[in-house]
C-alpha cells in the first residue's frame, strides 16, 4: 500500500471546518443544519462507483435506489480530486439530479444530461493556457518539453492547446506521456515509464518541462532523485517545471523524506486563494484523542509523526506511542502546509457555495416558511432536484471578501495565481506568489508579475543576521549567522553587521539602531525626590538641634561636652546634609566643581571636630593627674588648631586638583548599553580618591582615640560614642568605595549620597541626641551632680 496521502488530508480538514462555520451561523440557514459522509475511493473506478451508489442508498445497506429510516438528505456531492473519480461520480449522480462539485481536474463528459449537474470550482481552463503561454513568452521560454498524463484530459490539451503554443511562438523539443498514476496494481510499469521520461528529460537541451497533469502528479517528480541513484545518471540543474493549477503537491508516506530539489524554481498556476481567518487555529488544535469523530486523524497522525495507537502492551512496546501532544505546525511544510491551499480554498468556497444556494431555495418558497416542520422537510426532498439551478446562479461573498460566482458553463469565475516553489535542504517548500493572471481584471491588468521567481541556494538572511560564506560551496550558497552583540543588520541578506553609533544601541533582535537616551538623577524622578527629602529633612532636624543647644548653652552638659566645638560639629552636619542637592539635577560646570570639593572640605571639618572631641576627652583624664604638663594641651585652642590644620590640608588637596584636573560635565555613552549618562567627570579620579583618603584617616584616627578612652570615668564617657559613630562612619564609606566602582550612571551618584546622608545622619544621632534627650526630656538630669553620675 502507498499510504494515506497526507496533503490531501487538509482538504479533509477545510471542508469540516467550512462546515463548522456554516452551522455555528444561525443566519445562514434557518433550521437546517449541514452534515456530510465521507467516502474514500482509493483512486480506483470499481470502489468509486460503489462510494457512489452508498449515497443513494440506506446508510451500512448497500440497496440502490432504496433509501428509508435516513433522517438527513444529500443535497451536493463535492467530488474529485482527479479527472477519472469525478467522471465515474457524475455517471451515478446524474441519474438521481444529485449536483456534483469537482475541486481538481475536470473530466471529458460528452453527455449533457451529466454536464448539467457538474459544477467546477476551477476557472475556465483555456483561460489558464492562455496564461501559460504569456508567461512562457515573457521570460522568451521558447523551446520547451512537454509531460501529459495519458487520459481523455491529457489527449484533449495536446489536441487542442498545443497548437496553440505553437501559434504563439512556442517550440516543442518532445512531447511525452505519461501512464495514469496507480495506488494499488502496475507500479513495475509505471516505473519503467518514468525511467523512460527521467532519461528523456535529462538529455534534452530544453531548460523548461511543461507537466500538464493532476492533483497527485508531483509523486512522480519526487522519484527522479531515486531514478537518478538506481540508474546512475546524475541529476542536471537548471530545470524549471511550469505546472498546472490542477496539481498540487502531494507526496506519499516514504517520499517525506526525500530531497525536494528537483522541484526548486517552479512555476505552478493556482487558483486565486487567501488566508481564511481561524483555519489555522482549527489545525492547531487538531488532536488524536480529541477528535474522536475523524476517521481519518489516526492513520494520517501515524504516518506523519512515525508513531502508534497500541491497543496491546507487546504493541506499545515495539512502538512509539502517539502521546496527542505533537505539533502540526511543527512539521515541514512539504509534509503538511498550515496554510491553506488553493484545492483546500476551492473546496472551502464550494461548501459555502452549496449553503447558499440551499439557502436561496428555502427561501423563494413561501410556503416552507408556513409548514410545519416535518412538512417543510418532505417539501424539500421533492424539490431538491431543482436545487442544481439555484447552485449555478448562487453568487456570494466569502468569509474573507472576495465574490463567488460561476459563469454558464458552470466554471468558477475567479483568476490565477503564479506561484514559485521554493524549496530547502531541511524540507521547507515555501509558496512564493510572484504574479496573477485574471481575464475579469481592468485591461493591462489580466497579466502581471510583481516578482522575479525565486531561485535560492538558501534562505535569505534575515535583519540581524549576516551572511557568511559556506566551505566548498558557491559564493550564492551562504550561512546566516546572528550578528555579534553590540552589531545590528537592517537589511536582508546583507555581507556584514555593523556597529551603532555611539548615541545609538542595537535592537533586541539586532536588526536596527535606537537612539539612547539621556540619563542623570533628575529632582523630577522618585529617587531624586526622595533623596532630596531625606537631605532636606536631616537639614531641619540638625538645624533644630543647633537652636537646641544655643538655647542651652549655659547649661551643664553642654559646657561639659566643648561647646563651641558641637557648635562646628553642627553646623559642618547641616551644610554636609544640602551637599547632595549639588549632586541632583543636571550636572553643569559649576555644580561638577562644587560637587566634590565642597563635599570633602565640609566632611573632613566634621571629622577633624571628631577628632578635637577625642582628644580632649583623652588629654582631659589624663591632665588630672598630679604633674602633669599635659594639663598646658587642653583648651580650645588645641581643639582650634586640630580643625582648622585639616580644614587647610583638604582645602589645599581641593585647589591641587581643580588647579591640575578639575571635574567637568562628561556624557558616558559606554557604561550603559541603552542610555548616555549625563555626568560629572572627576578628572582625576586619584584626587578623589586622596580627598576621601584623607577624611578617611581623620575618622579612623578618631575612632582609634575614642576607642582607647571608652573605659574612662563615667563623666567622660562621650568617648563611647564617639566609638560608635566613627564605627558606624567608617563602615559606612568602606562599603562605599566597591559600591561605588561596580555601579554605573545615577545609581552610582545617588550611592555617593546615600554614603553622605548616612555617616552624617549617625553623627548626629548618636553624637547629640543622647544630649538633646537630656535637656528636652530630662531636664532634670542637666545639673553638675546629675550628668556627672550620667556621664
Amino acid at each position: 500500500t502507498w499510504g494515506l496521502v497526507t496533503q490531501t488530508y487538509q482538504h479533509i480538514l477545510a471542508f469540516v471546518f467550512a462546515v463548522k462555520e456554516i452551522n455555528e451561523d444561525i443566519q445562514m440557514l434557518h433550521n437546517i443544519s449541514l452534515g456530510f459522509n465521507i467516502y474514500n475511493a482509493y483512486f480506483t473506478g470499481s470502489l468509486t462507483y460503489l462510494a457512489s451508489l452508498e449515497l443513494v442508498s440506506t446508510w451500512g445497506k448497500f440497496i440502490p435506489n432504496y433509501k428509508c429510516d435516513v433522517q438527513g438528505t444529500t443535497v451536493a456531492v463535492l467530488g474529485g480530486p482527479n479527472s477519472k473519480a469525478c467522471l465515474f461520480i457524475a455517471t451515478i449522480l446524474s441519474i438521481y439530479k444529485l449536483p456534483q462539485l469537482g475541486y481538481g481536474s475536470s473530466p471529458v463528459i460528452n453527455d449533457p444530461s451529466q454536464q448539467a449537474f457538474f459544477q467546477w470550482m476551477f476557472p475556465n481552463r483555456n483561460q489558464q493556457y492562455a496564461g501559460i503561454l504569456q508567461l512562457l513568452l515573457l521570460f522568451r521560454w521558447i523551446w520547451i518539453g512537454v509531460i501529459f498524463i495519458h487520459d481523455d484530459n491529457g489527449l484533449r490539451f495536446v489536441q487542442n492547446e498545443l497548437p496553440k503554443f505553437s501559434q504563439g511562438g512556442i517550440c516543442f523539443d518532445f512531447i511525452e506521456a505519461l501512464p495514469t498514476l496507480y495506488f494499488k496494481t502496475g507500479i513495475h510499469e509505471m516505473i519503467e515509464s518514468w525511467v523512460k521520461i527521467y532519461k528523456l528529460i535529462i538529455n534534452s537541451p530544453a531548460s523548461v518541462v511543461f507537466l500538464h497533469g493532476e492533483i497527485h502528479t508531483t509523486i512522480f517528480l519526487r522519484m527522479f532523485p531515486q531514478i537518478s541513484e538506481l540508474e546512475n545518471i546524475p541529476i542536471k540543474a537548471g530545470k524549471v517545471w511550469i505546472i498546472i493549477a490542477q496539481m498540487e503537491f502531494t507526496s506519499v508516506p516514504f517520499q517525506q523524506s526525500w530531497d525536494l530539489d528537483i522541484l526548486h524554481g517552479s512555476l505552478a498556476f493556482a487558483i486565486h486563494s487567501q488566508d481564511v481567518v481561524g483555519f489555522q487555529n482549527f489545525l492547531q488544535k487538531r488532536n488524536p484523542y480529541v477528535e474522536t469523530a475523524d476517521g481519518f486523524i489516526k492513520d494520517f497522525w501515524k504516518q506523519i509523526f512515525l508513531c502508534s495507537f497500541p491497543t496491546s502492551l507487546e504493541e506499545e512496546n515495539f512502538w512509539n506511542r502517539c502521546s496527542g501532544e505533537e505539533k502540526l505546525e511543527a512539521l515541514p511544510r512539504s509534509v503538511f502546509d498550515m496554510s491553506i491551499t488553493s484545492h483546500s480554498y476551492s473546496i472551502y468556497n464550494a461548501v459555502y457555495a452549496v449553503a447558499h444556494a440551499l439557502h436561496s431555495m428555502t427561501s423563494l418558497n413561501f410556503k416552507l416558511r408556513t409548514m410545519s416542520e416535518e412538512g417543510q422537510k418532505k417539501s424539500l426532498n421533492q424539490q431538491l432536484w431543482q436545487f442544481y439551478h439555484f447552485l449555478r446562479k448562487v453568487s456570494f461573498n466569502n468569509t474573507v471578501g472576495e465574490m463567488i460566482s460561476f459563469d454558464e458553463n458552470g466554471n468558477l469565475e475567479v483568476g490565477f495565481d503564479i506561484i514559485n516553489w521554493v524549496t530547502f535542504p531541511n524540507l521547507s517548500l515555501h509558496r512564493v506568489k510572484v504574479g496573477t493572471f485574471d481575464v475579469k481584471a481592468p485591461r493591462g491588468q489580466i497579466f502581471s508579475v510583481n516578482a522575479q521567481p525565486i531561485s535560492l541556494c538558501n534562505e535569505p538572511c534575515h535583519k540581524g543576521h549576516s551572511k557568511t560564506k559556506k566551505e566548498g560551496k558557491p559564493f550564492c550558497c551562504y550561512d546566516c549567522l546572528p550578528c555579534p552583540r553590540g552589531k545590528v543588520s537592517n537589511q536582508m541578506d546583507l555581507e556584514s553587521c555593523y556597529q551603532c553609533p555611539e548615541d545609538h544601541y542595537p535592537s533586541k533582535a539586532q536588526d536596527q539602531c535606537i537612539p539612547k537616551e539621556i540619563s542623570f538623577l533628575s529632582f523630577q524622578e522618585p529617587l531624586g525626590i526622595i533623596l532630596a527629602i531625606v537631605a532636606l529633612l536631616f537639614s531641619s532636624i540638625t538645624a533644630l538641634v543647633l537652636m537646641v543647644f544655643i538655647q542651652h548653652r549655659d547649661t551643664p552638659i553642654i559646657k561639659a561636652n566643648n561647646r563651641d566645638l558641637s557648635y562646628a560639629l553642627l553646623v559642618s552636619l547641616l551644610l554636609s546634609f544640602l551637599c547632595p542637592l549639588l549632586f541632583i539635577g543636571q550636572p553643569q560646570r559649576i555644580t561638577c566643581l562644587l560637587r566634590q570639593t565642597t563635599f570633602g572640605i565640609i566632611f573632613s571639618v566634621a571629622v577633624s571636630c571628631m577628632v578635637a572631641k577625642s582628644l580632649t576627652v583623652v588629654l582631659a583624664f589624663m591632665a588630672t593627674r598630679p604633674g602633669s604638663k599635659i594639663r598646658l594641651w587642653v583648651g580650645k585652642r588645641l581643639a582650634l588648631f586640630i580643625v582648622l590644620s585639616c580644614y587647610f590640608i583638604q582645602t589645599s588637596l581641593c585647589t591641587v586638583w581643580l588647579m591640575r584636573s578639575a571635574p567637568f560635565p562628561d556624557l558616558d555613552m559606554h557604561s550603559l548599553p541603552a542610555e548616555m549618562v549625563l555626568e560629572c567627570n572627576e578628572g582625576s579620579t586619584a584626587m578623589f580618591y586622596c580627598i576621601l583618603g584623607f577624611i578617611g584617616l581623620l575618622a579612623m584616627i578618631s575612632f582609634t582615640v575614642a576607642f582607647l578612652g571608652r573605659n574612662l570615668p563615667d563623666s567622660f564617657n562621650e568617648a563611647k560614642f564617639i566609638t560608635l559613630s566613627m564605627l558606624l562612619f567608617c563602615s559606612v564609606w568602606i562599603s562605599f568605595v566597591p559600591a561605588y566602582q561596580s555601579t554605573k550612571g545615577k545609581y552610582m551618584v545617588a550611592m555617593e549620597i546615600f554614603s553622605i546622608l548616612a555617616s552624617g545622619a549617625g553623627l548626629l544621632v548618636l553624637i547629640f541626641f543622647p544630649k538633646v534627650y537630656i535637656i528636652l526630656i530630662r531636664p532634670e538630669l542637666n545639673s553638675s551632680p546629675s550628668w556627672q553620675c550620667l556621664f
